[in-house]
């Protein structure tokens, strides 16, 4: 049986000789994993579509419960996040976080339009700030919200020092909860990324090191390319 379907490739991995198995993230399949024959070959005409952050529609055959491509034709290469170091890396944070939240074979349509905003925004420059925006996305998506309004304790809005509650997700004033000590400019740039605006460089920093984090206390799991992100000069 063939399948066509529009995927973006999460990750690849070479076995054999010459040849590459590819995570695809499909809007219909969900996340899956499908063989590709030959494309390590000088000259293969699917090389392009074994690429990581290639969007392209895939057709698949199906057998058992296994997938192979048959062939693809690209929709977007996002060739610019090979060329600057800062973009590739963010990328690759993207498809992390999509590859540990969506589990085989389940579908969300939304994962993916928000995990390819993110890379054409990469694209294009929004550099930490694009991240930290898909991170709050992709991780409300999953169950597991931020917010950056009222103290949920005493109702105020936080300042200067305060807290950040790892089991609600949530901000709070210094003396209101026991959380993990959080920064004001930390909170101004999760605020800014949920209310569709840009955080401070720095508070974007400090963002993506709490939601690194958060990620791993909520889901017992390491975002390996967001700590390397985090390590870039």
């Amino acid at each position: 049986m063939e399948i066509k379907t529009d995927a973006l490739v999460l990750k690849a991995t070479d076995y054999g000789e010459s040849d590459r198995m590819v995570t695809l993230f499909s809007a219909d399949l969900g996340k899956i994993s499908a063989g590709m024959k030959g494309v390590r070959r000088a000259g293969a005409k699917l090389n392009f579509a074994s690429q990581p952050f290639c969007f392209a529609e895939y057709v698949l055959a199906a057998k058992a419960g296994r997938y192979t491509v048959i062939s693809a034709s690209m929709h977007e290469g996002h060739f610019a996040l090979r060329e600057d170091i800062e973009a590739y890396y963010a990328a690759a944070c993207v498809a992390e976080l999509c590859d540990k939240l969506m589990y085989e074979g389940e579908a969300d349509a939304r994962m993916l339009l928000y995990a390819l905003a993110a890379l054409r925004s990469l694209c294009d420059g929004g550099g930490k700030a694009a991240l930290l925006d898909f991170c709050l996305q992709a991780i409300r998506l999953a169950g597991y919200p931020v917010e950056a309004g009222e103290c949920p304790v005493c109702g105020k809005t936080p300042v200067g020092r305060m807290r950040f509650d790892m089991a609600a997700g949530t901000f709070t004033c210094d003396a209101c909860s026991d959380g993990v000590p959080a920064s004001e400019s930390t909170y101004r740039a999760v605020r800014a990324a949920l209310g569709g605006e840009r955080g401070t460089e720095d508070g974007n920093v400090r963002a993506l090191r709490l939601f690194c984090a958060y990620f791993a206390e909520r889901t017992e799991g390491r975002l390996v390319s967001l700590e390397e992100f985090l390590r870039l000069p």
